[in-house]
C-alpha cells in the first residue's frame, strides 16, 4: 500500500467540504493507492471519544463490511458518521431504538413487520395515487413558473420535496395536510450542520421527538381503531408479531429521513444531472429506458457514507482492523469504482448491469423501500418530461453543508418556450 496523495487534513466527513461538493477526485486516490485508509480526527469533534475511522472506498469492500453484521456492527456507534462536538453520549445512544442502528438479531425482527408495508403488492397498491399526485405536483409548478417574472422557480421545494412526502403519506396514512409538519421536522433533524438554516441540536432532537410523538399517537388511535392501512397491520396487535407504540415512531423517524430526504435529494440531483447532460434528457424524454432511475441514484449517491464498528480484531481488504475502530462505508466512491463500472464518470441512463451501492450494500440493512424509491424517481420524471419537458438550468446548485448527505437546498430552474 502506498501513501495517498491527499489535501492536508483532508476528511471525506467535513461538512464543509461535502457543502461544497463530493470528493471523487480523492476517493479515486484512495481506491487506487490506500483502498482502506485511516482518516484521523481530533477527539470528540464528531461526537465519538476517539482519533478517527477507518475509511473504506472500494466496491467489494463496502459490499463486504455491509454483510457481515457478526463483525461490524451498526448498534454499536449507530450508522452516522458524523454528528458534532456538541452532542452528548447520551443523545447518540437514543438513536440505537432506529432501526438503521440495530444489529440482528433484534433488527431481524423489527424489519420483518415493517416490510409489510413494502410488498411489491403494496408498492403497487400506491403506483397510481402517486402517478396522478406526481403528474399535479409537477402542474403546479409550471403554474408558479408562469407567474414569476423569469419563469423560474427552486425545483427542490416545488417538484423534489413533495412526492416523497405524498409517498409516505400515503403509505402509513398521515393526512396530506400534515405533510409540511413532516418536511419540517426532516429537515430539522439533518439540518444542524449547516448555519443557513440556523438549527441547533436541540432543535434537531426537539423536531425528531415531535415527529416520533406525531406517530406514536398515530399508533395509539390505530390500535383502538384499525383501519385498513399499513399502521394498523403494523401496531394492532401488539404482541403477535407487531410494534410497540415507540418501535413505531421510531420507525415514522427514519422513513421521514431515509424515505423522505435522500430520494429527494436523488430527484433534485438527477435533474440537474439531466440538464446538465442534455443528450441523456432528450433520450428519456423519448425512450423513457427503465434502467434511468437506478442511474439516477448511482450518480447522485444521496447518502456519502454510513459506519460501522468492528467488533472483534479483524481485517479488510488485507488491512488489520481492531475491536472497536469505526468504519466509514463510503457509497459515494463505491459507486465510482472503476473496477466496477466502466466509465464511472458518465451519466449513463442506458447503464445495464448498475450494481451500484446506492440502496445500500446489501445485507441486512439494504434499503426496505427501494421499490418506492425507485418507482417515485420514474413517476415523477415521467411528469417533468410530459408537463415541462423544455426546463433548463437558471443557477448551479445550493448544497447542504452535511458530514454523511448529498443533500442540494435549492435547485433553480426555468421553463423553456415548448412547456
Amino acid at each position: 500500500m502506498t501513501c495517498p496523495h491527499l489535501p492536508e487534513g483532508f476528511d471525506a466527513t467535513d461538512p464543509d467540504l461535502l457543502r461544497s461538493r463530493v470528493p471523487l477526485p480523492e476517493f479515486a486516490e484512495l481506491r487506487r493507492t490506500a483502498p482502506v485508509w485511516w482518516c484521523p480526527q481530533p477527539r470528540g469533534v464528531t461526537g465519538f471519544d476517539d482519533e478517527g475511522y477507518w475509511a473504506v472506498t472500494r466496491h467489494a469492500d463496502v459490499k463486504y463490511v455491509s454483510t457481515h453484521p457478526e463483525l461490524f456492527s451498526s448498534n454499536e456507534n449507530t450508522a452516522v458518521i458524523r454528528f458534532n462536538e456538541h452532542i452528548g453520549r447520551e443523545q447518540i445512544d437514543v438513536q440505537k431504538l432506529i432501526m438503521l442502528n440495530m444489529d440482528p438479531p433484534e433488527h431481524t425482527r423489527v424489519r420483518q413487520i415493517v416490510q409489510r408495508g413494502f410488498t411489491p403488492r403494496a408498492i403497487r397498491g400506491l403506483e397510481t395515487a402517486l402517478r396522478d399526485r406526481a403528474r399535479a405536483i409537477v402542474e403546479e409548478a409550471r403554474a408558479a413558473a408562469a407567474e414569476d417574472p423569469d419563469g423560474s422557480f427552486d425545483f427542490v421545494t416545488r417538484v423534489a420535496v413533495e412526492l416523497p412526502l405524498q409517498a409516505i403519506a400515503e403509505l402509513i396514512g398521515v393526512p396530506q395536510a400534515d405533510r409540511a409538519r413532516i418536511f419540517d421536522w426532516s429537515n430539522k433533524m439533518v439540518a444542524y450542520d449547516d448555519p443557513e438554516y440556523a438549527i441547533t441540536e436541540e432543535v434537531g432532537v426537539e423536531a425528531a421527538m415531535e415527529l416520533i410523538g406525531y406517530a406514536m399517537n398515530m399508533a395509539v388511535e390505530r390500535k383502538e381503531c384499525p383501519a385498513a392501512d399499513i399502521v394498523s397491520q403494523l401496531v394492532a396487535a401488539e404482541g403477535q408479531g407487531n410494534l410497540s407504540s415507540d418501535e413505531f415512531g421510531f420507525f415514522v423517524l427514519l422513513l421521514a429521513v431515509a424515505g423522505n430526504e435522500t430520494t429527494r435529494n436523488a430527484i433534485s440531483h438527477g435533474m440537474h444531472a439531466f440538464l446538465t447532460h442534455p443528450d441523456q434528457w432528450e433520450l428519456y424524454k423519448r425512450e423513457r429506458p427503465a434502467t434511468a432511475a437506478e442511474e439516477i441514484v448511482r450518480w447522485a449517491t444521496p447518502v456519502v457514507s454510513f459506519q460501522r464498528t468492528a467488533t472483534q480484531d479483524t481485517e479488510i481488504g488485507g488491512q488489520e482492523i481492531k475491536k472497536g475502530d469505526r468504519i466509514g462505508i463510503f457509497y459515494s466512491s463505491a459507486n465510482h469504482d472503476p473496477e466496477v463500472f466502466e466509465n464511472p464518470e458518465t451519466f449513463d441512463i442506458t447503464r445495464d448491469p448498475n450494481p451500484h451501492l446506492g440502496f445500500g450494500g446489501g445485507g441486512p440493512h439494504f434499503c426496505l423501500g427501494k421499490s418506492l424509491a425507485v418507482k417515485e424517481i420514474e413517476l415523477i420524471f415521467d411528469a417533468i418530461a410530459d408537463v415541462l419537458p423544455d426546463l433548463t438550468l437558471a443557477a448551479e446548485p445550493r448544497r447542504l453543508r452535511a458530514a454523511w448527505l448529498n443533500g442540494v437546498k435549492e435547485l433553480r430552474v426555468r421553463t423553456g418556450t415548448g412547456s
